[in-house]
């Protein structure tokens, strides 16, 4: 059993390291408060293979291990959580059309994904439908060869930003069967876009988006009418894993800051790591942590293996999110008035990483997945 990195996924860490140290750390807080996509933030981000990384070579991606994208969205998330969205989406989205489209549809798409030039979203989400997503009803109805969609989708991740949405519709009767998915041009002027004001994850422009009769073409079909659902579903695994990476990487960082203060900090005539109340609490966020990532990197493994990890992206996609809240929270705590300032990154991280315990899967969704793997289907709720 090996628990490093090869050479390769090694070096590539520890470069993307140092450029987010130095790219992307300066921006966060600013980004927040501006509450938008910062214009050169997706090219610096593609420049460095990271909208491409789970896109085959031949479309133009790097054709990177499930466990690069995690190890890569962890490096990320140290410096600028919410930049981690960027590597979600394209990871995720990419995934989805080199399993599900054409030849031709992924020559004429990935490209732009992999090269920064087209950021991709996906619409899901439905305002009385979330994580029951069977039963969307936003309307896909044939008007000759083409549809029209009707309806809305919302708390769109980059909704505000992406220039496609692979958006679910629902062609058929009720239930999962009846969708189908479309991978449909944004910028369309039928669909309207309105924009949240968030407690946290302000700079990535969560969105809802109105279809009012938005033409789509067979083109703009992936798979099979009414086989949108389960192609869609099945990425959502790995990706809960690569989410996992992003927020321990925001808590590791975190944790390291509040190392470093309780080594230089003085109180009852020494640094305040000597204190036990300090000291142990900060052990057991580092432990946690290590047990969490592991968790991470199992999921990522198998899937790079392809092994089933439905059970493994639950448990990372419902405990990363969770701990990093807790391990953040801790560490603001330590940090005292000091941590509670707005000068400080660990109120906007905690903000941050709460949005991931909601989206992309509830804590009961994932325990849901968990439980039916454990006890079998006909014996879990």
């Amino acid at each position: 059993m090996d628990f490093s990195f090869d050479a390769d996924t090694e070096s590539y860490r520890q470069h993307l390291r140092r450029w987010a140290t130095a790219t992307l750390a300066p921006h966060y807080q600013a980004d927040d408060k501006a509450a938008r996509l910062r214009p050169d933030l997706v090219p610096s981000m593609a420049e460095m293979g990271l909208t491409g990384l789970r896109i085959p070579e031949e479309y133009g991606g790097q054709g990177a291990t499930a466990i690069t994208a995690g190890m890569a969205n962890e490096e990320v998330g140290r410096a600028d959580f919410n930049a981690t969205y960027v590597i979600i989406n394209t990871a995720l989205v990419g995934d989805i059309l080199v399993r599900n489209a054409s030849p031709d549809q992924c020559h004429r798409w990935l490209p732009g994904i992999a090269d920064g030039s087209q950021i991709p979203c996906l619409c899901v989400t439905e305002p009385e439908h979330g994580s029951d997503a069977a039963t969307l009803e936003l309307k896909a109805i044939g008007d000759g060869d083409d549809w029209l969609l009707n309806g809305e989708k919302t708390s769109i991740t980059l909704g505000l930003n992406s220039h496609r949405g692979l958006v679910l519709a629902r062609t058929g009767g009720p239930g999962a069967r009846g969708v189908s998915a479309f991978y449909v041009d944004l910028t369309d002027e039928t669909i309207a876009r309105s924009g949240f004001d968030d407690l946290g994850g302000r700079s990535i422009g969560r969105a809802s988006l109105h279809f009012d009769n938005t033409r789509v073409t067979r083109d703009e079909l992936i798979g099979e009418v009414g086989g949108g659902f389960a192609s869609v579903m099945q990425g959502f695994d790995y990706s809960r894993a690569i989410i996992g990476m992003g927020c321990l990487g925001a808590a590791q960082i975190s944790l390291e800051e509040t190392l470093q203060w309780a080594r230089d900090r003085e109180a009852f005539g020494g640094p305040i790591g000597k204190l036990q109340g300090v000291a142990f609490p900060l052990a057991e966020c580092a432990t946690y942590l290590r047990g969490a990532r592991h968790v991470c990197l199992e999921a990522l493994w198998k899937k790079d293996n392809d092994l089933d990890h439905s059970a493994e992206a639950a448990m990372a996609k419902f405990w990363a999110p969770k701990l990093a809240a807790e391990v953040i929270h801790r560490c603001l705590l330590t940090f005292g008035h000091v941590g509670y300032s707005a000068e400080s990154p660990l109120g906007q991280r905690l903000r941050d990483v709460i949005g991931l315990e909601i989206g992309d899967g509830t804590e009961q969704v994932s325990k849901l997945v968990i439980a039916r793997s454990l006890l079998g289907r006909a014996y879990a709720p």
